[in-house]
């Protein structure tokens, strides 16, 4: 038994020997790609992985501008009927008012009426008083016949009647053309309430069209960009597989491949682990930001280019600027120690140098990225966490 697992055991390890040599054979067989191929490659598919991200990028902002534009087409509708509706109030309130300003006239006209009345029956009170206590009487007796004191009698009624008629109709009069004013002053109030809550919801939707105007308006401002960052990876891409057929062909490579550092906004790997405990704009160096990360930890370029520094830099420690091109930068600054040297090209990942204590703080990196020439918020271009 012991003999037959030996021999199983042999043979096994025969069999394994015989199948890695003859793997490797055919590995040595297979020709070897030269290193500027696999590097371009390798640009070649995260260009076209960025591509992609930038056109799934474009669709967005594109449904969202048309859902915006929805939503601002019946915001105008809505904003036009209550601008209608404020006109039908403002109409109401205006022939409210002149209704009830043509009632107010009426009611002096009236007051006026009756204060002339009350004069006239104050004048002829005041005629009887100096006739003595009879008054009427004194009227009635003065005449020479009956027929005469009929008449007088029907005089003197009929006068006493009339003076209560006017009065009893300017006071009724008065007491509707008050009816009229306090309905008046009531519609008044409530078209004064309708046009308050019309003009609140007019200003409300006019707010509401701005803030929607202005949201399309920054779309389309991000769909330029989008389309020129991908017209501009495109181009990049383009001159990837001109290069990449020319390395198979077994040419030469004529330049180092790139891409462009733009279309990558927001897709761009962090320098560093850590968390940021200076953000862009504050603290002593306010064009970049601090992360604080461990003692010895890597820092690590964000996107291929060349070494534009690598030395010591008062107020920065030990700096390294990458040159990506087209005016952008990055900067890795407050360094242990530097892994890389002026004029050396490093790839997107590549070790530039390591995070230490330094005399005055404790352990970070100090991050600035410049695009066109001008510090940025480095938080807008690299990868959200």
């Amino acid at each position: 038994m012991a003999s037959r697992s030996f021999r199983d055991i042999k043979d096994t390890l025969v069999s394994f020997v015989f199948v890695v040599s003859v793997t490797a054979q055919i590995t040595a067989q297979l020709p070897v790609k030269p290193p500027e191929q696999v590097r371009t490659e390798a640009l070649a598919r995260r260009a076209t992985e960025r591509l992609q991200a930038l056109q799934r990028e474009a669709d967005r902002l594109a449904s969202e501008e048309r859902s915006l534009l929805g939503d601002l087409r019946k915001l105008e509708i809505e904003r036009q009927m209550k601008a209608e509706e404020l006109n039908r109030i403002n109409a109401d309130a205006a022939s409210v008012g002149v209704e009830l300003g043509d009632t107010n006239k009426r009611m002096a006209e009236v007051q006026q009426a009756e204060v002339s009345s009350r004069r006239q029956v104050q004048n002829r009170l005041a005629e009887m008083y100096k006739l003595g206590e009879a008054r009427y009487v004194r009227i009635l007796l003065s005449t020479s016949d009956l027929q005469r004191l009929g008449q007088a009698t029907r005089t003197v009624s009929a006068l006493s009647k009339i003076d209560r008629d006017r009065i009893a109709e300017h006071r009724r009069r008065l007491a509707e053309l008050d009816a009229v004013r306090a309905t008046l002053g009531e519609r008044a109030g409530t078209l004064d309430s309708l046009r308050a809550q019309a003009q609140t919801a007019h200003t409300a939707l006019d707010h509401a069209t701005r803030a929607r105007a202005d949201l399309i308006q920054d779309i389309d401002r991000q769909r330029d960009l989008n389309a020129q960052l991908t017209s501009e990876l495109q181009a990049a891409s383009q001159r990837l597989q001109s290069q990449l057929r020319s390395l198979r062909a077994g040419a030469e490579p004529s330049d180092a491949a790139a891409l462009p550092l733009k279309p990558f906004r927001g897709d761009l790997d962090w320098p560093a682990a850590g968390s940021v405990k200076n953000p862009f704009g504050r603290g002593a160096r306010p064009k970049g930001i601090e992360i604080a990360t461990a003692d010895g930890a890597p820092v690590r370029a964000i996107h291929e280019g060349i070494v534009a520094f690598a030395d010591a830099f008062a107020g920065f420690g030990n700096l390294v600027i990458v040159d990506h091109g087209a005016q952008t930068f990055s900067l890795y600054g407050d360094l242990l120690d530097l892994a890389v040297a002026k004029g050396a090209r490093v790839e997107r990942g590549q070790p530039v140098g390591s995070v230490g204590p330094l005399p005055t703080r404790a352990a970070g990196l100090y991050f600035e990225l410049r695009v066109d020439g001008q510090p940025v918020d480095p938080l807008q271009w690299l990868r959200k966490k």
